[in-house]
């Protein structure tokens, strides 16, 4: 068995994580010994250095960074994706861990880590346990349909536009005010867009909506609970639609959102399904919703989601 590989993006914690990587290393050696590490230097870098990894014999592949690195790393778990074909794991017995340095920290929170590296690092011990993945089939910009998995949070609506503004933005204020700021700034002149949804092959839904996530994870957006029930191993995806949502609700309700209450909100709807898919609305006048995933932003609909229950392990 290879040894541990540490994936590092050092651009995270505004780059912290790079000047004092040291540190890091110690850490992880103090609690499962020699390892080897990479840093990434372009966007999916993390996807090719796991895939290389995991082939090269590492079982345990540790992402240091934010969820855009976790994401990217998941995906160098399988190999390259087709659309229309279910994506298979290089190595089973591999495991995902993380050391979280970035903005938003919304995949450690659900794992439940805060953050502490030291915490985090003696986590690393753990035995391992399935966690599900799941996987999203949409249209490029360029028209093409193309495949990318997450372990998080995927969505449409206004998320996604927020998502834009807070990549595009400095994260010099943290990871919740950055995703505050950017929320206002995302609702400010938003208009509702037209979907159509399906749920388990089931009849499709015309809808008109704020934002449609599908949480395999329970946070998005800097610590928001959007799905308060959603679990990292019970095989599903949860659904949370938000109807007529303005700049009013977001600061008016905004507590409401941090502690998952915001389902009991009118114009919320809840739901549960393995697989989903969503289309432009018969109101969309060519409008198509944007589709981010885990933080990163990928394309627009049509896109499908599809629950890989188990497909890997995380360690922590």
């Amino acid at each position: 068995m290879g040894k541990p590989f540490l994936i590092v993006n050092p651009r995270s914690a505004n780059g912290a994580t790079g000047k004092h990587f040291d540190t890091i290393s110690a850490l992880v050696r103090q609690n499962v010994g020699e390892h080897d590490h990479a840093f990434t230097e372009r966007p999916f870098h993390a996807c090719e250095l796991a895939r290389k990894a995991i082939e090269g014999g590492s079982e345990l592949v540790i992402a240091v960074g934010g969820d855009g690195t976790i994401n990217e790393t998941v995906n160098g778990f399988f190999g390259p994706l087709t659309p229309g074909a279910t994506p298979k794991a290089i190595n089973p017995n591999a495991a995902l861990a993380i050391l979280p340095r970035g903005t938003g920290g919304d995949f450690r929170r659900t794992v439940g880590l805060d953050g502490n590296l030291q915490k985090s690092a003696a986590r690393l011990k753990n035995a391992p346990r399935p966690l599900d993945v799941g996987l999203a089939e949409f249209e490029t910009e360029d028209g093409k349909i193309d495949a990318r998995c997450f372990v998080n949070v995927a969505g449409s609506g206004v998320g996604a536009e927020i998502v834009k503004i807070v990549n595009d933005s400095s994260k010099v204020l943290g990871g919740r005010l950055t995703f505050m700021v950017g929320s206002l700034r995302g609702l400010m002149g938003w208009s509702d867009v037209s979907l159509r949804a399906s749920l388990d092959g089931g009849p499709f839904e015309e809808l008109t909506i704020t934002s449609y996530s599908v949480g395999n994870g329970r946070y998005f957006g800097g610590g928001m609970m959007v799905a308060p029930e959603a679990k990292l191993d019970d095989g599903m995806f949860h659904v949370t639609i938000w109807t007529g949502f303005t700049l009013v609700d977001f600061v008016v309700k905004s507590a409401g959102l941090y502690d998952g209450s915001h389902v009991k909100f009118k114009g919320t709807r809840t739901a549960s399904a393995r697989t989903l898919r969503l289309e432009p609305g018969s109101k969309s006048n060519g409008r198509k919703a944007r589709v981010e995933l885990d933080g990163e932003l990928v394309g627009r609909v049509p896109v499908t989601y599809t629950a890989l229950p188990g497909a890997i392990r995380l360690v922590g």
